[in-house]
């Protein structure tokens, strides 16, 4: 054949990216879930109760959720690679400096820990809408449903991965490991950042058959280009213009009632594990990835069946919700943990929840489906923000639940009515799952 009529081969670059993504969430919800671990080996002079655990995680959550919106016009305007990237560098410097707070005076532990909670909170804030933002531009419409999958089942492996691994450290060098190993982490994965992640007519290893076939099926290819960067998305007329819309509304409170799962999962869920079901800390860490794993397969079952849906030629409203409330409703079997006469059975009815929550994890789906072109990071912020307000009232509900009552029963009732309230969410409040088009006079406003 000749070498004029050589057809160029497709590449698969697309799945590199979204392996990254996947990595470095992992790292993210690694990072969020240390402090609940190595909660019972830190030292005596912080007084670690219930309510005082709860601060911590509040601080972490008001952080994060605070910093949503900023963090999406930042993506929006300065690009995804060099935002994101930069914040990997900065919560895994906070994460190796967390390890030094033994080292402060008793009086002080526990503020520079607060303190360093909050600066990691603020430094995470990009990671979701980034993600979002990537997969926008990297895939198709109909592949992204299982791309989003993908990176948001990070928040289910994060635990078995990393569970083991604190635990081995806490035992044999005391809790300052993690986080130390968490900041060393970090730099390692800061540097796979720099060196792979790229807009998709930029990155240096990529086909134009692929960009070709990303862009025909929908992808935002253009998302991160240079004349796409510059606009500012921050300002709250764009944000009033997104809250006007019933659909996205609906989604944001979908958000937060899946994302109150999550939190719980995240944070109290060892806590549990410890001080309800009275297990070790070598225990803790390999009992909690049992119902991580169930999620994590859940979450990457649920963007397979979407995407199954929609080749089906299912509507995208149907491929869309279908799984979420499906997946809310089986995640309400959480509360028969109370009745549960075993571990074992506790542990069974806890991975059938997490499998549920992980099939209707598909939120990231819906704001890559809907948001107005050159609106993705702020949409993604916007859903992000709504959605972790529950890392500010989780850890308070709960921590208050628990104080209270002396029991987590009523903070397993209080998760399991959550998640029926995703199921409304997604079901009248939503309607209809279409992309946003700006009106002109929207457009030449922002």
């Amino acid at each position: 054949m000749p070498e004029n009529l050589i057809q160029p081969k497709e590449t698969r670059i697309r799945y590199l990216i979204i392996t990254i993504l996947f990595v470095v969430s992992c790292f993210s919800f690694a990072d969020r879930s240390a402090l609940s671990q190595a909660a019972g080996m830190m030292p005596k002079d912080l007084d670690l109760t219930p309510q005082r655990m709860g601060y911590l995680l509040f601080g972490f959550g008001w952080a994060y959720a605070l910093a949503q919106l900023p963090s999406g016009g930042l993506l929006d305007r300065f690009g995804s690679k060099r935002v994101y990237g930069i914040a990997i560098i900065l919560w895994s410097i906070v994460a190796f400096l967390t390890g030094f707070a033994g080292y402060v005076g008793a009086s002080a532990a526990f503020t520079v820990v607060f303190v360093l909670r909050i600066c990691s909170g603020l430094a995470q804030a990009p990671v979701f809408p980034g993600n979002g933002r990537i997969v926008a531009a990297w895939f198709p419409t109909a592949e992204r449903g299982r791309a989003s999958a993908i990176f948001n089942s990070s928040q289910y492996f994060a635990l078995p991965i990393f569970a083991p691994i604190f635990g081995g450290l806490l035992h044999r060098f005391g809790w300052q490991s993690c986080f130390w190993f968490l900041g060393a982490l970090g730099a390692l994965l800061a540097l796979l950042w720099f060196t792979n992640i790229y807009g998709p007519k930029d990155h240096p290893r990529v086909s134009p058959a692929e960009v070709e076939m990303i862009e025909a099926g929908g992808g935002l290819v253009n998302t991160d280009a240079s004349a796409s960067t510059k606009k500012n998305t921050l300002t709250w007329s764009t944000v009033k213009m997104l809250l006007s819309h019933r659909m996205l509304v609906g989604v944001y409170i979908g958000q937060y009632c899946i994302t109150t799962l999550t939190w719980f999962f995240l944070t109290w869920f060892p806590l549990y594990l410890a001080q309800a079901r009275h297990m070790s800390v070598l225990k803790v860490g390999f009992a909690a990835a049992v119902p991580g794993l169930c999620g994590g397969i859940g979450g990457i079952l649920g963007g397979i069946i979407s995407d199954e849906l929609l080749k089906r030629g299912c509507s995208l409203s149907f491929s869309r919700k279908l799984p979420i409330m499906a997946g809310m409703a089986l995640s309400m079997t959480l509360i028969a943990c109370n009745y549960a006469s075993s571990q074992s059975l506790m542990l069974l009815f806890m991975s059938i929840s997490f499998f549920g929550k992980g099939i209707g994890a598909l939120g990231w789906t819906v704001i890559s489906d809907t948001s107005p072109k050159g609106m993705v990071g702020m949409n993604g912020a916007l859903f992000n923000l709504c959605g972790n307000m529950a890392g500010i009232t989780t850890p308070l509900i709960i921590g208050y639940i628990v104080a209270t009552t002396h029991s987590y029963n009523g903070a397993l009732i209080f998760v399991g009515i959550i998640a029926f309230c995703a199921i409304v969410a997604y079901g009248p409040i939503v309607g209809e799952i279409k992309r946003l088009e700006l009106a002109p006079a929207a457009e030449e406003a922002r």
